[in-house]
C-alpha cells in the first residue's frame, strides 16, 4: 500500500468519523450504547437532556441507573442470559418500557436496541423515544370514556332503574287488585313484576359497573370484591376474590385505581363470553413495590389473538395492554394446557 493509498484511507476514516459524530450529535432520539459488561460507552446529547445526567456522569457506569425498580434488579440477569444464548425479549424488536430521570421520576420510553458483534464482544446501541407526551394524550382521551361510562351509568341508576321500579309497583298493584276477581291474571302480573324486578337488579348491578362508587370511598380491595359478586349473578358464574385485608391500600393514584379495576372488569367478561368459564378467581397481591392483579378462569383457553382483535369484547386485549401501559406496569397472558386462561398485571407501586 502507498503513501497515497495510506493518506486516502485516513482521510475516508476521518471522514466517516465526522459523519458519525455529526449523526450522533444531532439525533433527535436519545442514543446510548453499551458493551456485553452492561456498562455505558457512549451517549448522545440528546440523551443527556432526556435523563437529566451530563455525558461525564453515564460514560462507564451500568446502564440500570436508567432503570426504576424493579427493572433495575432484573436487567443484569437478562443481558447475561441473552449473551450466554437466551431469546432476545427486545433487541431487534423495541418496546415500550419505563426509564428513570436523574431526579428519581419516571416516564415511560419506546426503547429500540440493536446489536454488533466485534472483536472484543457485543456492542448493544439503544435508540430512545419519550413517550410522555403521547400517553399524556392518551390518559385524557381514557379519561372523556371514563367519563361517558360514568354519566351512561348514572343515567341508567337514576332515569332506568327507578323507571323499572315505578312500573313493578304498578303491576305489584294490579296484581292486587285482580287477585280475588281473577287468579290466573293475578299470578301472570306476579310473574310480570317479578321480572321487572329482576331486570332492575341487573340493571342497578350494570349501573355500579359503570360507576364504580366503592372504588373512590373504599377502595380497590372493596371494590374487586363488588367486582365478583355482582358478575356472579350477572354471568351465573362462581366469581370470587383472594385478597388480603389490606391488598391495594398502598395505591394514592386514582387512575391506577381505574386501570385496574376496568382491567379486571374486562377480563372477567372475556372469560365468560369468550372462554365459557363457570369460575373466575380474582386476586390481588401486593409486595414490595410492586402491586399484581390475577383474573384467572377455568374456560377453554380463548386464543390471546381472539383477544385482541376485541371481537365480540368491550375493550379486548390491546385496550388491558394499553391501561397497563398508562400505570408504567406489565401485562402477561397463559394459556393453561388443562384449560383456562389468566391475565395477569403487573404495576410498579412507585
Amino acid at each position: 500500500m502507498t503513501a497515497n493509498d495510506l493518506q486516502d484511507l485516513s482521510q475516508a476514516l476521518s471522514e466517516s468519523e465526522k459523519c458519525f459524530r455529526a449523526v450522533l450529535e444531532t439525533a433527535v432520539n436519545a442514543i446510548i450504547v453499551m458493551g456485553e459488561d452492561r456498562r455505558i460507552r457512549l451517549v448522545n446529547p440528546a440523551a443527556e437532556v432526556m435523563f437529566g445526567y451530563r455525558k461525564e456522569e453515564m460514560v462507564g457506569e451500568n446502564v440500570k441507573m436508567l432503570m426504576p425498580a424493579p427493572y433495575r434488579q432484573e436487567h443484569d440477569g437478562y443481558v447475561g442470559n441473552y449473551v450466554g444464548g437466551g431469546r432476545p425479549k427486545i433487541i431487534g424488536i423495541g418496546r415500550e418500557v419505563v426509564a428513570r430521570h436523574k431526579d428519581g421520576s419516571t416516564f415511560p420510553i419506546h426503547l429500540s436496541v440493536g446489536e454488533a458483534d466485534l472483536a472484543e464482544g457485543k456492542l448493544f446501541t439503544g435508540i430512545i423515544l419519550d413517550l410522555s407526551e403521547k400517553k399524556r394524550l392518551e390518559r385524557a382521551l381514557l379519561d372523556v370514556s371514563e367519563e361517558e361510562q360514568r354519566r351512561i351509568g348514572r343515567d341508567l341508576h337514576d332515569d332506568v332503574c327507578q323507571q323499572l321500579a315505578g312500573i313493578g309497583c304498578l303491576v305489584k298493584v294490579l296484581q292486587q287488585q285482580c287477585q280475588g276477581e281473577n287468579g290466573s291474571l293475578a299470578e301472570s302480573l306476579a310473574e310480570v313484576e317479578k321480572l321487572v324486578r329482576d331486570t332492575n337488579a341487573r340493571a342497578r348491578e350494570l349501573a355500579r359497573g359503570l360507576v364504580p362508587v366503592v372504588l373512590e370511598s373504599e377502595g380497590l380491595r372493596a371494590a374487586l370484591a363488588e367486582l365478583a359478586s355482582s358478575s356472579s349473578h350477572l354471568f351465573s358464574v362462581d366469581c370470587h376474590l383472594i385478597a388480603a385485608e389490606d391488598a391495594g391500600s398502598s395505591i394514592s393514584d386514582p387512575q391506577i385505581l381505574v386501570h385496574l379495576f376496568r382491567i379486571a372488569q374486562e377480563a372477567i367478561r372475556n372469560a365468560v363470553s369468550h372462554g365459557r368459564a363457570q369460575i373466575v378467581e380474582l386476586r390481588l397481591d401486593g409486595r414490595d413495590e410492586l402491586i399484581t392483579l390475577t383474573v384467572s378462569d377455568d374456560g377453554d383457553g380463548t386464543n390471546p389473538e381472539q383477544l385482541e382483535s376485541g371481537s365480540g369484547s368491550g375493550m379486548g386485549l390491546i385496550t388491558m395492554e394499553h391501561r397497563a401501559k398508562m400505570m408504567c406496569g406489565r401485562l402477561h397472558i397463559d394459556i393453561r394446557e388443562g384449560g383456562g386462561m389468566a391475565i395477569r398485571c403487573e404495576v410498579p407501586l412507585k
